[in-house]
């Protein structure tokens, strides 16, 4: 980063660092120092003698704002131990930090980055069963494509029914879908909506800043189980590039010169989708299979964000095209096909084994 990039890094980090204090520690820390840390595989460190918060250069640059937070959240709980607290003797990751941690929700890990990132101990039966029936879902007999679609809907429903039932062990984490955006388009927020209401998740726009860009903006944040992260993640990716190559060949049919419906068209696209799966629930309903919720994983996303603003937006114009993406939309079959998205760096589920 240049020298103003740095700068405006630093005084992002310092506004965040003032949202913090406030959610999560009742604005009893005095702002440190911020500074950036560099060598010695630290992603962050609290110096009580300088009172000097230290972020690492390298995660500022190449590891996203999401774990920037994370790593701020974790030495601030240090900062609240050592000058709230008054246990400065203690060891670093003693019972208190780690107790002040759990009552806030943060990755109290001395090591390596923080939750978020791959879902290390996910059930990979489960996702392997899922891969499969999403392979029998590219099926070119659109009956079986849509039996095999529906199937996986049902074993995730199913296996969620039956673990919060169950209780007990599980694990919840979080990570962060795509690339952070200057303005949250309407697809976009029509396709968090689609997974938050079908695949298990809690879903919140969370504010980012874009170091190398020197700019704000906003990034999807999904909540839950280790198995239902890495499906969201899937079919977040799956619906951006499956939309995407619609919309080209949309264009191509009707030979528009200008990507000017672009957005539009694909719009239709995510809302024809998410109709089709509103109807799919409705057959789950009527066969018993109902999902009234999870209040653990409710408690995990109101611990990680204990003010939720809810904002309403207006719908953008209702043309040919976006009734055209629509039922487009209508006809997208859930599959395993996709590498990658538009600004995605999408991984197939794992492949069963044989």
């Amino acid at each position: 980063m240049s020298t103003e990039l740095e700068r405006m890094a630093l005084r992002a980090a310092r506004d965040a660092w003032e949202d913090l204090n406030a959610t999560f520690f009742r604005r009893r820390l005095r702002r440190p120092v911020l500074a950036f840390l560099d060598g010695l595989g630290q992603l962050g460190r609290w110096s009580s003698a300088e009172r000097t918060l230290w972020l690492s250069r390298d995660l500022m640059v190449h590891h996203g704002w999401g774990v920037v937070i994370e790593v701020l959240k974790h030495e601030m709980a240090h900062q609240w131990v050592d000058e709230v607290l008054g246990l400065s003797s203690e060891p670093a990751h003693g019972p208190a930090f780690r107790e002040v941690c759990r009552e806030r929700g943060i990755d109290d890990r001395a090591s390596g980055l923080p939750s978020g990132g791959p879902a290390r101990g996910a059930d990979t039966r489960l996702l392997e069963r899922v891969a499969k029936l999403l392979a029998l879902a590219e099926s070119p007999n659109e009956h079986e494509a849509q039996a095999a679609m529906a199937a996986a809907q049902r074993l995730m429903l199913k296996h969620n029914i039956e673990t919060v039932t169950r209780r007990g062990g599980i694990v919840y984490s979080h990570r962060h879908l795509g690339r952070p955006t200057g303005r949250v388009a309407e697809h976009e927020r029509i396709l968090a909506a689609i997974i938050g209401d079908h695949f298990f998740v809690e879903v919140i726009w969370v504010p980012v800043w874009r170091p190398l860009e020197g700019k704000r903006g906003s990034v999807l944040e999904v909540s839950g189980t280790l198995e239902n992260l890495e499906l969201a993640e899937y079919v977040h990716a799956f619906l951006l590039e499956t939309a995407d190559r619609m919309w080209r060949d949309y264009r191509k049919r009707q030979r528009l010169s200008a990507n000017a419906e672009r957005r539009t068209y694909i719009s239709g696209v995510m809302a024809g989708f998410r109709d089709k799966l509103a109807s799919q629930k409705q057959k789950h309903r009527e066969e018993g299979l109902v999902w009234v919720g999870d209040g653990d994983l409710e408690a995990f996303f109101r611990q990680r964000h204990p003010r939720v603003r809810r904002t309403r937006y207006s719908c953008g114009q209702r043309s040919e095209a976006y009734s055209h993406g629509r039922e487009a939309g209508g006809r997208i079959v859930l599959h395993r096909g996709v590498r990658s998205g538009p600004g995605n760096d999408a991984k197939l589920l794992p492949a069963g084994r044989r």
